[in-house]
């Protein structure tokens, strides 16, 4: 509840800050990172309900209410198991690739997400000592392609599933908009799972409740 509660103070800041409803921009957030859909994609949707709005509109709506969102997926996030797969891949920052360090377990919750600038071993640890923080010390991990091409394919097929929304919005601007962006797709993929405690099905999250 006490969660709930300062999310809820701080979207009612955000709000007052852009002087749209907040059901309208909580339904145009979600459906950015729930679905393959461009800025322009929404714009023309918005327009077709009545609702008038420029897509650069929709971008800072996207940053600032996903800011907010985001510690909130997180501190509902639930266990993972012990068995680890990680693996990095690629998203164009400034018309550059970037890496994305991500991890899911042998049953398919995400174990954590980390953007770097690098693909090095310093990117590497930071993505285990955070994921280590959030969850403790696993038994096993798999980072790369061992014999057996069907160990890394829980990992591989998550990756599709963000990148699939990633992909019509064309690369990010800055860093900053890339990291707060990409963690309200993975909260949203999150949920799509079922992967976040005290949520038993999507329409019970703090988002969509206030959304509908």
């Amino acid at each position: 509840m006490l969660d709930r509660t300062k999310m809820l103070e701080a979207l009612r800041r955000v709000v007052q800050q852009m002087h749209y409803p907040l059901e309208v921009m909580l339904v145009c957030v979600r459906w950015y990172a729930a679905y393959p859909l461009s800025f322009r994609n929404i714009k023309e949707m918005m327009a077709e309900r009545g609702v008038f709005v420029d897509h650069s509109t929709l971008h800072r709506w996207s940053i600032k209410v996903r800011a907010v969102l985001a510690g909130t997926f997180c501190r509902r996030k639930r266990p993972v198991g012990l068995s680890w797969r990680m693996h990095e891949t690629y998203v164009k920052v400034s018309g550059q690739w970037k890496y994305l360090y991500r991890g899911v377990d042998r049953d398919g919750p995400t174990v954590d997400f980390l953007l770097r600038a690098k693909r090095d071993h310093a990117a590497a640890r930071a993505f285990f000592e955070r994921a280590m923080e959030l969850h403790g010390v696993p038994e096993k991990i798999t980072i790369e392609m061992r014999q057996s091409k069907y160990l890394n394919n829980l990992i591989e097929q998550d990756h599709r599933a963000v990148k699939r929304i990633t992909r019509p919005m064309l690369g990010f601007k800055t860093f900053r908009c890339a990291r707060i962006l990409l963690a309200g797709i993975e909260g949203m993929h999150m949920i799509g799972k079922g992967k976040l405690g005290a949520l038993k099905h999507p329409a019970s999250c703090a988002l969509y409740s206030l959304a509908f």
